[in-house]
């Protein structure tokens, strides 16, 4: 059907309304997931802090002060890993091909956004620029670099191996995913090896509510404004590759070249293009969310790439790969119950454990459950061989 929607002019019999229902509809699941992923963790950690409140002490009550703060760092978490395992989703819904150098992507589109920053700074132009204003041009500027470096690795990394084993193209995109990192390495050098964001006056924290906790304190809950953009961002991003994907001419290209590229090719669709463009838009989403990044956390380096591909790459398995929304519902699963480990791990344990350094064991053991259990991941679809 997305072939013959691509070889058809371009008259849609969808309502105006209906489009965009369809296109904010990813929004509407991420939302329940986020408060029943919420209110999951939270019943867990409260129930255990109920049954171990006789050894310690206002455990509760410190269990609960912390928790909307915990909660807002697991969805900032997420929809980092969110954003990333958009690309890898994109990609491996085309190809059905793993960009493990896509994590290296990301990395350097948190170089470029950083390094733009400091240029500006140097030449005066930061200080007289409002910060909403930098972002938008770094995450842009970002995009566009990190894109065009996904369609070149695309063009001499994987195409020629197309045809090849799996295996091949797998061993191609981890060399790949060195080479970025030396390569980043070496023009940086020592003095840019940590680099650091331009410090941006974003203002204060936002308040959200307030709660009276057990102890008989009001607790003011609020969230920084750097959080808030990471995630208005993430879901604008969701939106627009929603729209690209499922309402564009492109994007109908791209499902058509997903569905059976010989076939395509014969509707007169240039599959090489589409899939460069393919690689373009997954390797800009990537570069947007390494300029997300570093101006939240301020500090970069080569190496930031790896572990948040692998956490972005799981997101995107946990969610369904080759889902888009998915992908995004991954994440944020992730981010949360990592955030929930690193906090309330070594709250338990009294410090004898450290909740950071178990966050990702307990992330992968969640992932390991999710492919016994459910193997096409959250809401991806049981795949059926053609015959």
């Amino acid at each position: 059907m997305a072939v013959k929607a691509q070889a058809q002019p371009m008259v849609s019999d969808r309502s105006s309304l209906g489009t965009l229902r369809q296109v904010l509809a990813p929004i509407g699941q991420i939302l329940i997931f986020v408060i029943g992923g919420s209110l999951l963790l939270g019943t867990i950690v409260v129930m255990l802090a109920l049954a171990l409140q006789a050894g310690q002490a206002n455990l509760l009550n410190g269990v609960v002060s912390v928790l909307p703060l915990v909660i807002i760092d697991g969805l900032v978490l997420g929809f980092l890993y969110a954003t990333i395992a958009l690309g890898y989703t994109l990609v491996y819904g085309v190809l059905e091909f793993i960009n493990f150098a896509h994590g290296e992507i990301y990395m350097v589109g948190a170089f470029v956004g950083g390094g733009l920053g400091i240029w500006l700074a140097s030449q005066g132009l930061l200080a007289t620029m409002h910060p909403l204003i930098f972002v938008v041009i770094a995450v842009f500027v970002a995009m566009l670099a990190s894109g065009l470096l996904a369609v070149g690795i695309e063009r001499f990394a994987y195409r020629p191996l197309r045809g090849a084993p799996r295996l091949v193209p797998l061993i191609s995109a981890i060399g790949v995913s060195l080479v970025l990192q030396d390569l980043v390495r070496l023009i940086a050098g020592p003095a840019r090896f940590n680099l650091r964001y331009p410090t941006l006056n974003l203002g204060g924290r936002i308040p959200l509510f307030e709660m009276s906790t057990a102890a008989g304190t009001n607790l003011r809950v609020s969230i920084d404004n750097q959080s808030l953009i990471f995630i208005i961002t993430s879901l604008l991003m969701l939106v627009a590759l929603n729209y690209l994907i499922n309402v564009t001419k492109l994007g109908k290209a791209i499902r058509a070249v997903a569905q059976d590229r010989p076939t395509a090719s014969l509707m007169g669709i240039n599959v090489n293009l589409i899939i460069a463009l393919t690689f373009f838009v997954g390797g800009a989403l990537g570069g947007g969310a390494g300029v997300l990044f570093g101006i939240k956390y301020s500090t970069v380096n080569p190496y930031i790439g790896f572990i948040a591909g692998l956490k972005a790459f799981t997101a995107a398995v946990l969610g369904g790969i080759g889902n888009i929304t998915g992908a995004m519902v991954g994440g944020i699963v992730l981010g949360l119950l990592e955030a929930f480990v690193s906090t309330y791990l070594t709250l338990f344990t009294n410090g004898r454990l450290s909740g950071p350094d178990y966050a990702s064991v307990a992330s992968f053991l969640i992932l390991i459950g999710i492919l016994v259990f459910r193997p096409s991941g959250l809401l991806g679809e049981a795949a059926t061989q053609k015959v």
